[in-house]
């Protein structure tokens, strides 16, 4: 089953859009995703393959997340989704669900681009978080991990969309000194859904913190704000640095 799921895969190649695509997720030397290699192929077509497979075993999609090809890594993470939505959400198997994320967790530095943490970590650990302890995401913060850091504050997403905005708080607040452009543009994105569900919330955050705040980060944050409440925030943190 395996090779044949490779074989469709393969069999999808798009020379042109490879070469897009290795320069979009940046696989230049000394780039974040250096070492990766495409093959040039459309989320929703890995989507439909994936569904092809939702019996793979475990050892086989860790074949795949061992790939330096992004597509094989995309599509077993995939397909380990739909795993998990099976098991857990559909309450098929707790013992299932919770193999699954120790499975992801044992992974997550194989789950190394943006688009791949942003596709499984709010579907599989912030889903199974949802209702539990949540210091595993404090602990990935905390890493010295792009991808962990990433997958902490993405994982959160559920939470907001639930009103709980707690942990996205905390967690972006343990990230906002950050150095990394992915992880600015993370935390503001999630400030700014948090935003959506509570104006006030988010406002009283960033009034608290924009004076440290990276300006892709507060950018990011403030994108749906009005114009005269974007130019204040940004502006005042131009003046901060006269």
């Amino acid at each position: 089953m395996l090779q044949k799921l490779k074989r469709d895969l393969n069999n999808l190649k798009n020379n042109e859009k490879s070469i897009i695509l290795s320069g979009f997720f940046k696989t230049g030397k000394g780039q974040y995703g250096e070492g990766d290699s495409f093959l040039g192929i459309s989320v929703p077509d890995q989507r439909k393959i994936a569904k092809k497979y939702l019996s793979l075993k475990l050892e086989d999609i860790q074949n795949l997340l061992e790939a330096n090809i992004h597509e094989y890594r995309l599509t077993a993470l995939l397909i380990l989704v739909e795993k998990f939505k099976k098991s857990f959400l559909k309450n098929f198997s707790q013992e299932d669900s919770e193999e699954i994320i120790s499975f992801y967790l044992k992974n997550t530095k194989k789950v190394n681009n943006w688009d791949l943490v942003d596709l499984t970590a709010p579907n599989i650990l912030g889903a199974y978080l949802l209702n539990k302890n949540r210091d595993i995401l404090y602990t990935l913060a905390k890493s010295d991990n792009l991808w962990e850091k990433r997958i902490a504050v993405i994982s959160t997403f559920v939470f907001i969309k639930n009103n709980d905005f707690k942990d996205t708080l905390e967690i972006s607040k343990i990230l906002l000194k950050d150095k990394h452009d992915l992880i600015h543009k993370a935390v503001g994105w999630m400030l700014r859904e948090v935003g959506k569900k509570s104006l006030k919330t988010e406002t009283d955050f960033l009034s608290k913190n924009y004076k440290e705040m990276p300006r892709t980060t507060l950018r990011y944050a403030i994108e749906k704000f009005p114009e005269k409440q974007r130019k204040f925030y940004l502006n005042a943190k131009i003046d901060i640095f006269k």
